[in-house]
């Protein structure tokens, strides 16, 4: 396990050799952001999204919760949406689940843990819409199956916010994708059609 004075280091080699390759890097960092992408991805330790799009600090904006849920009650998901689409001016916002996810799972279970059971009840309303195709899978392809459908549903409460709707009625273009990673092969596959505007 990493101890603390390592991470610092660690950070020390990291800093060093993004300057080896790029003198000025962290100076043009320092002095604007203009990322083009906006990941609402999941909060688990094994999944980094600026590593997994191979994208570096400053081209995405990232924000993470259990499950990668878009709740439109959550005012830190859309406080952070806002500042992405308003202020940023992000052109793609990614949906981004993984297999395995840990919050899928407690939601599939009966066990109840406390507060985030809040949370998970937004899961489990998506596997009880989707019951009929869920139910007469075996448990592991359940498990897969949920974690995409809930991209899918997230994605589409994602476009029903008012930051999304009032962004597409000034004309400003933003499009909205269902993706998965794996984290057996590292591989991200995307799930559906990305939605470039509000649904009749």
């Amino acid at each position: 396990m990493k101890t603390l004075p390592e991470i610092f280091e660690n950070n020390r080699k990291w800093a060093n050799e993004i300057r080896a390759e790029d003198p000025d890097f962290f100076e043009k960092l320092a002095k604007q952001q203009n990322p083009q992408f906006m990941w609402i991805g999941c909060s688990d330790s094994r999944v980094p999204a600026n590593q997994i799009a191979g994208l570096m600090p400053g081209e995405v904006f990232v924000h993470r919760n259990i499950a990668n849920m878009v709740v439109h009650t959550d005012l830190n998901m859309l406080s952070v949406l806002q500042y992405a689409v308003d202020v940023l001016e992000v052109k793609h916002v990614m949906v981004v689940g993984h297999y395995g996810c840990g919050g899928i799972k407690a939601a599939m279970g009966k066990q109840r843990f406390g507060l985030i059971d809040n949370w998970l009840r937004h899961i489990q309303d998506v596997a009880t819409l989707q019951a009929a195709e869920l139910e007469p899978l075996d448990e592991e392809a359940r498990f897969d199956r949920l974690c995409e459908l809930n991209v899918i549903a997230q994605a589409e409460n994602l476009q029903r916010t008012s930051v999304l709707l009032e962004a597409w009625a000034r004309g400003q273009e933003i499009h909205i994708h269902s993706w998965i990673y794996s984290l057996k092969d590292g591989g991200l596959r995307n799930l559906s059609d990305a939605i470039t505007g509000p649904k009749e």
